[in-house]
């Protein structure tokens, strides 16, 4: 359809004065001829960010309703309240379920069948709504790991209410298990809420442990396919990334195999070290601050920078 001219865009053209019929039209051949991308040529209903958000709000008060919900609840409204907060979320997950699997590769040859979607984001909010007890056990643990880890650490309250890798890492056990059932548009999307949020950047494939703690949190970057163990504790700008990015015979990236590292039970990595590639980081090691590491290391290693030569001189 030419919209070039429109009423509505010519006067509103002539008004600026910017000419913006042209400008229009050039978008549309762009979008619609030159680069076109649509999916089997039909415009798709895009999950909601803004839902999203609301959907954690009320997932976090469920989880944690005194915290996060009202904090004058009483043993006769906590479980009435917490009920109405999961009503909520699980009403909004649902339909942005739906709307993410017109993107799932699951569902190409069912593009058109709008049913099936329903069905399936049906099913995908019921299992995840089943897996909250355990994703809250575990969250515990977190914060548990985060009281004992930090000697700044006042209260469960300010681990709850203050630390971003708290926030980071509740909204990763909800993305991950979202992932794991077949949701994994909306789970990059809690991701990236997160790290617009924190400054912290973890997949929502990464496997991570219990009792697991980011201290300080901002930079922290935790990629597709690492493993985390169980006590592991990291500092601010820690990157478990990739070492290199295997390619396909046309030049695209291999996709999905492991490439970045292996972290054991009772890994301490402090501030600014950098882990790259499918490497295992023995338990109960320690990788000293601005490490740069693209080895595997056997349990129990101490890992520093070289120490600065002593003759240097200082300034």
């Amino acid at each position: 359809m030419d919209t070039s001219n429109t009423p509505e865009l010519s006067a509103l053209a002539d008004t600026a004065g910017l000419g913006l019929s042209a400008v229009v039209a050039g978008l549309r051949t762009s979008r619609e001829v030159t680069n076109k991308i649509r999916h089997r040529g039909k415009i798709r209903e895009l999950p909601s960010r803004e839902a999203m958000h609301t959907l954690l709000q009320h997932l976090q008060a469920a989880l944690f309703p005194t915290h996060y919900g009202h904090t004058d609840l009483s043993d006769e409204t906590i479980d009435y309240f917490v009920g109405s907060q999961l009503n909520a979320a699980l009403s909004i997950l649902k339909e942005q379920t739906r709307r993410s699997l017109h993107f799932s590769s699951e569902f190409d040859d069912q593009a058109g069948d709008d049913g099936t979607l329903r069905e399936r984001a049906a099913a995908i909010t019921r299992d995840f709504a089943h897996q909250l007890p355990s994703i809250r056990d575990v969250l515990v643990s977190d914060i548990q790991a985060a009281y004992h880890g930090d000697p700044a650490a006042s209260s469960v309250s300010e681990i709850l209410l203050c630390y971003p890798g708290t926030t980071a890492i509740i909204y990763h056990r909800l993305a991950h298990a979202l992932h794991q059932l077949g949701a994994p548009l909306l789970a990059r999307l809690i991701a990236d809420i997160a790290h617009s949020a924190t400054g912290i950047d973890i997949h929502p494939a990464a496997q991570i442990g219990p009792s697991f703690f980011i201290d300080h949190g901002t930079g922290v970057v935790i990629g597709e396919t690492t493993i985390i163990g169980r006590n592991v504790r990291l500092y601010q700008a820690v990157t478990l990334g990739a070492k290199r990015f295997p390619q396909e015979p046309d030049g695209s990236l291999v996709k999905g195999i492991p490439r970045h590292p292996i972290v054991e039970d009772d890994v301490v990595v402090y501030a600014g070290a950098t882990l790259l590639g499918r490497i295992t980081i023995g338990r109960g090691s320690v990788i000293g601050g601005n490490v740069w590491l693209t080895h595997s290391v056997p349990a129990g290693s101490n890992v520093a920078q070289a120490e600065m030569n002593s003759e240097c001189k200082q300034f």
